[in-house]
């Protein structure tokens, strides 16, 4: 089994930044990616950035350029840096970690709300 926790969630205005962390336990070594992801009300749960093992990233057209997802390894904490945040980037954003086999994990989310 996995567990992940995140955290860093909160309200911020428009233009602020957040950064959001997800700590990892459990049995890790079959874990080969591993991601953010978010929910807006109403809408599907979509990703907006991962890393794999090797450090390599990918991230949703809507976030490139004001978001960057990053590891520490010897933390077992994935990291999502946000900046220049919109109204638009309010939701719940959940950590999700991909298993060699397919298997997922999933954290219990976090709020975060963009508003003035």
């Amino acid at each position: 089994q996995v567990q992940l926790v995140e955290s860093g969630g909160g309200l911020v205005q428009p233009g602020g930044s957040l950064r959001l962390s997800c700590a990892a336990s459990g049995f890790l070594f079959s874990i080969n990616l591993m991601g953010w992801y978010r929910q807006a009300p109403g809408k599907q749960r979509d990703l907006v950035a991962s890393i794999s093992g090797g450090g390599s990233t990918n991230y949703a057209d809507s976030v490139k350029g004001r978001f960057t997802i990053s590891r520490d390894n010897p933390s077992n904490t994935v990291f999502l840096q946000m900046n220049s945040l919109k109204p638009e980037d309010t939701a719940v954003y959940y950590c999700q970690a991909a298993a060699v086999g397919g298997r997922e994990y999933w954290g219990q989310g976090t709020q975060v709300t963009v508003s003035s």
